[in-house]
């Protein structure tokens, strides 16, 4: 057996692969990624053929889900991409992954706090006339997240599934309106045409789009805390990428037929995220709207909960491993929740969204789509270490997968996944506005490159300061179990 320390575990293993998904999906946040991602994405980038890059994003995640899917079958882990980046390719370069999964799942978190307090803003200002300042509203749901983050994981899972229903009903009610009712009385599929993706700027369209994907590849973080991870880590994973590809597509599709191809993206720059509420006000009344409305802002709620959640299990594993202080892997007592990443996360998002405040920065054009682009370029770097991986992992061992599973599919992924971050790198200047300086169209996805460089560093200090630490990280196979079968890698041991 190992003489690694032992590892302490997260709450009892009560999800399912349903309430996974609930986690996921809502992590994904369809309702506000429609409503506010969608035409921000029309906006910024000019292109009209959104629905295409979902269509096209959908597969190239499938593909990468294959080999995910069947490495989740032999490590559970709350770290979820770093320890199968240090048993696939190497400790160090699992570190560096662990520190930009840090940086990116933090910043999509901390971006929809900038969305969100626009859009309550907007609404009080609707109802009373005289609308808060953004930032009060962000930091009351900074405290209201926090206090959520260190409850039971199965009570936040029924909220995000409730929300998660809703959203999808108004959802699909919106697009029946609008494929019904198109702008010229005809359904145009001029958005679904390459020409209408394949233009200037074609990267930053994939880089918004892969944000609002971002979220479907956290089913592994709840490994520890599933019934049975050998299964439901893949189930839940296939099931949340194919609900949410269905559910972009659609709806991106349906906004440019309500609008008009020919006018979504000027009527998307003037209107931002009120656009799906207007036009759900012109054919389904404004009762509806606002119901809508209320769902979009709560949908969001549900969104930061997730990431939430995805982050405290982060800080979670890496305080464990000694990655980081192992006062991060403080877990409460009653709850089993990652008590000391919770809180960190929190003052975080409370450091950030105060710095935003204090300089006057717009926060959805700036706090919302900076971070949100860097962290979607972080999580395409994370998915294409982590296919490599996958196929290092493999070949290394005699487990029973087959061809598809152990290179094939994880090869195709990489590859696919690495022409989307040559797009992304290239148009990264789109992605940041009128606003963007020359130091921030480097700084921003130089973040990614020198979290990773802290933390494979941060490993090589370990390798000779404390070779027991070193050997731990990513939870390494026992000595001495049989390779041929799944046998899963837990840190509740």
């Amino acid at each position: 057996m190992g003489t690694h320390r032992p590892r302490r575990g997260l709450g009892h293993r009560r999800l399912g692969a349903a309430q996974i998904v609930f986690f996921v999906v809502a992590a994904a946040g369809p309702l506000f990624a429609i409503a506010g991602g969608v035409p921000t994405n029309y906006a910024v980038t000019g292109s009209v053929g959104v629905p295409l890059s979902f269509l096209l994003l959908a597969p190239i995640l499938g593909l990468f889900a294959v080999g995910y899917a069947a490495m989740s079958r032999y490590i559970t882990n709350a770290g979820a991409f770093y320890p199968y980046v240090a048993n696939g390719v190497g400790k160090s370069s699992g570190a560096g992954i662990a520190f930009v999964t840090l940086i990116s799942y933090n910043a999509i978190q901390i971006s929809i706090y900038g969305l969100f307090g626009w859009s309550v803003s907007t609404w009080l200002g609707t109802l009373t006339g005289s609308p808060p300042p953004w930032w009060l509203c962000s930091l009351v749901m900074v405290a209201i997240v926090g206090i959520l983050g260190v409850l039971r994981v199965d009570l936040n899972a029924k909220v995000l599934g409730v929300a998660l229903c809703l959203e999808v009903a108004v959802l699909t009610i919106v697009d029946i309106a609008l494929f019904t009712n198109p702008a010229g009385g005809s359904v145009s599929w001029v958005p679904l045409e390459p020409a209408s993706l394949f233009t200037t700027g074609v990267g930053a369209v994939f880089a918004f789009s892969a944000a609002a994907f971002i979220g479907f590849e956290g089913a592994a973080t709840y490994g520890e805390e599933t019934r049975e991870p050998s299964r439901t880590v893949g189930r839940a994973t296939f099931a949340a990428i194919g609900l949410t590809a269905i559910l972009y597509v659609v709806s991106s599709l349906a906004l440019a037929v309500g609008t008009g191809p020919d006018v979504i993206v000027t009527t998307a720059a003037a209107q931002g995220p009120d656009l799906l509420f207007t036009l759900a006000g012109d054919h389904l009344g404004h009762t509806f709207a606002d119901i809508a409305y209320t769902l979009f802002v709560t949908g969001q709620c549900a969104a930061l909960l997730s990431f939430h959640n995805a982050v405290a299990r982060y800080f979670f594993a890496l305080g464990r491993e000694g990655l980081l202080p192992r006062s991060l892997a403080k877990t409460s007592k009653r709850t089993g929740a990652p008590v000391g990443g919770s809180l960190t996360q929190t003052a975080l998002a409370l450091v950030v969204v105060a710095a935003f405040a204090i300089a006057g920065r717009d926060p959805v054009t700036e706090l919302f789509v900076w971070l949100g682009a860097t962290a979607s370029t972080g999580v395409v770097v994370i998915m294409i270490a982590v296919s490599l991986s996958v196929i290092g992992f493999f070949k290394r061992r005699r487990h029973a997968e087959n061809a598809w599973r152990r290179w094939i599919a994880p090869s195709l992924a990489m590859l696919a996944l690495s022409a989307v971050l040559a797009l992304i790198l290239l148009n990264f200047d789109l992605l940041l506005g009128p606003a963007g300086t020359f130091l921030l169209r480097w700084g921003l996805p130089g973040l990614i490159v020198l979290a990773a460089l802290v933390g494979f560093l941060r490993a090589e200090v370990l390798r000779t300061r404390d070779p027991e630490t070193y050997a731990g990280i990513g939870g390494p196979l026992e000595d001495g179990e049989d390779e041929r079968e799944p046998a899963v890698v837990r840190q509740d041991r």
